[in-house]
């Protein structure tokens, strides 16, 4: 798949290996994975980080290669059950991460050319993103602004 603001083609990205069920070596049970998974939500940790973390640092001393083999249930649909989902989701949020961080620094350096390019590019799939999500995850009127994303950050 091509980028979206470049004119190169994507990287190639490994796969995981194709599996049915967990292994045998991993048999933490559904009900404690699921309290983890919330536990780990109500520190702060993102979805992502949260996946991370079961697969380091496991449940009990257990390591849990993959939420969904074990319980049958993505993490954020974990989360959605216990009310436990962010406000935002995640992939918008890191977006409006990034570009908090760019407008800063465009700030201090109006001079940077490419700092402006980027911060642009950012808003942009920003915008997309907000389209894409409005009326299921965001409300019917939530429109990008810096302000609102300082806000909600």
């Amino acid at each position: 798949m091509a980028r979206m603001h470049t004119r190169r083609r994507g990287s190639s990205d490994s796969d995981k290996p194709a599996a049915d069920e967990p292994p045998e070596w991993s048999d933490v049970d559904e009900d404690a994975i699921e309290e983890r998974v919330v536990e780990l939500a109500e520190q702060g940790h993102s979805p992502s980080v949260i996946g991370l973390k079961l697969r380091d640092e496991g449940v009990q001393g257990t390591p849990v290669p993959n939420v969904k083999l074990a319980t049958g249930k993505k993490v954020s649909e974990i989360l959605e059950d216990n009310d436990a989902d962010p406000e935002l989701p995640e992939d918008l949020r890191n977006l409006m991460e990034r570009a908090v961080r760019l407008r800063d620094h465009m700030d201090e350096n109006p001079g940077d050319h490419q700092n402006k390019r980027a911060l642009q590019n950012t808003q942009s799939k920003i915008r997309r993103l907000v389209d894409y999500y409005r009326g299921d995850e965001l409300d019917e009127d939530f429109t990008y602004s810096y302000d609102k994303a300082v806000q909600l950050l």
